[in-house]
């Protein structure tokens, strides 16, 4: 039988803008590596598969690289799915729990428009992992094409996790159109400061960059760095107790995102973050053939 899946554009304006995704919800049984051939065929930057047990919803999500324990984008785009799915015209808030490798998290929906649904989903406790020491900032700046002068002074970078451990690197001036990934083995580089990925942060705009570790994909809308960009933030004074914001992401691409982000606790206990966003609805398609030849 063919297997439907969904496509929607999460933080987005409108269609073909914002991060895509694709979302698939009770697909047959598949295994790790049909999933992965499945998401670098579709070529979405992610694609999540989703499976429904009562109440129960369990969720992995891949990109075109690895499976990832978690990621805000197709959580939240997924959240939106079940929305239609459940109430296709319905303007009412949905709760919803969905359960992926690195832990539970919760998402509320609701209708915003014809073909748009308002997510907004709450991470696990935010946890500092890392400060890197002052005098690795001329090798951070360096690793992304800069100079230490490129470096937000009054914020230092510090590794944060709410699923995923992001090195944020807070820069100044007009240093983000400039960076780039400059480190033959970024993976590696991150890695020995506690991290698996680096998100750069203007945080005067807020505005904010992402790439794959090879430098060759920049992301549009990273939800999951989104949420550490939260903690870091209230963590550093400039964000307060439910107090919310707007962090752009994806100028650099030419599909801009627009992350709403919240923090809730204080300076010293951040409790709590929060990342949503619009999600569209652009269409639905189906595979005729699966991986390894199985209809």
């Amino acid at each position: 039988m063919p297997v439907a899946y969904h496509h929607v554009d999460v933080f987005a304006d409108g269609p073909y803008s914002g991060n895509s995704l694709a979302v698939f919800v009770d697909p047959p049984p598949l295994s790790a590596a049909q999933m992965s051939l499945i998401t670098q065929e579709l070529r979405h930057f992610e694609t999540i598969f989703v499976r429904r047990s009562g109440d129960a919803i369990q969720a992995r999500v891949f990109d075109l690289i690895e499976e990832l324990d978690f990621a805000g984008h197709p959580v939240l785009g997924a959240a939106a799915v079940l929305h239609d799915l459940d109430a296709p015209t319905a303007e009412r808030y949905r709760a919803w729990t969905i359960t992926l490798p690195a832990g539970t998290v919760s998402v509320s929906t609701r209708r915003s428009a014809p073909g748009r649904v308002a997510a907004l989903l709450e991470t696990e406790r935010p946890e500092l992992v890392a400060r890197p020491p002052a005098g690795d900032q001329d090798a951070i700046a360096a690793a992304f094409g800069l100079t230490p002068d490129d470096l937000d002074e009054a914020l230092p970078p510090e590794v944060w996790s709410t699923g995923l451990r992001y090195l944020i690197v807070p820069v100044r001036g007009e240093a983000l159109a400039r960076a780039r990934v400059a480190h033959r083995d970024l993976t590696g580089f991150l890695e020995a400061r506690g991290a698996q990925f680096a998100y750069l942060l203007d945080a005067a705009t807020p505005e904010g960059r992402h790439w794959n570790n090879d430098g060759l994909m920049e992301d549009v809308g990273t939800g999951s760095a989104a949420g550490c960009v939260a903690a870091y933030l209230m963590h550093r004074g400039r964000l307060g107790d439910g107090e919310r914001m707007t962090l752009a992401q994806g100028r650099f691409t030419g599909r801009p995102s627009a992350i709403s982000i919240g923090a809730y606790g204080g300076a010293d206990t951040v409790e709590r973050v929060t990342v949503g966003g619009e999600v569209v609805r652009v269409g639905l398609g189906t595979l005729e053939v699966l991986p390894g030849g199985e209809r």
